[in-house]
């Protein structure tokens, strides 16, 4: 049976600058596919947010560069929580698979690595502390 599975992924950049917010998007976007056997095919919808002060692009352009044409994208915003971390993509992929929950990989990496402790516990081969 095929199910659709919410695939995460988080990370930092420097700066806001396109090429910063794009070149990290891309990067996670295509760790994450790896990590998990994605087929854009498969993919029903991607959420992509940055934090406020990520202003200079819109992430999913990322996603249109790797030649994501026909999934639906959609950008926003986190909130802006007063300890929350700063200049940071995060990624909600919908994957349609049938794969369990349980083999799904997540990845959170260069300072998004700390949102998440427990799946890095969980999760060290897969997790990147860059």
């Amino acid at each position: 049976m095929i199910v659709c599975r919410g695939v995460r992924g988080a990370t930092t950049v420097e700066e806001n600058t396109p090429e910063a917010i794009l070149g990290a998007t891309r990067e996670l976007l295509t760790r994450m596919v790896e990590a998990n056997g994605i087929h854009p095919d498969d993919v029903a919808s991607v959420i992509f947010t940055t934090t406020p002060d990520l202003t200079a692009e819109y992430p999913a352009l990322a996603a249109r560069q790797l030649g994501w044409h026909d999934v639906a994208l959609l950008c926003g915003h986190e909130m802006a929580v007063p300890h929350g971390l700063k200049r940071c993509i995060r990624i909600l992929l919908h994957w349609n698979t049938h794969k369990p929950a349980s083999e799904i990989r997540h990845i959170y990496s260069k300072g998004a690595a700390n949102l998440r402790p427990d799946r890095a516990a969980i999760e060290s081969p897969v997790v990147s502390r860059d």
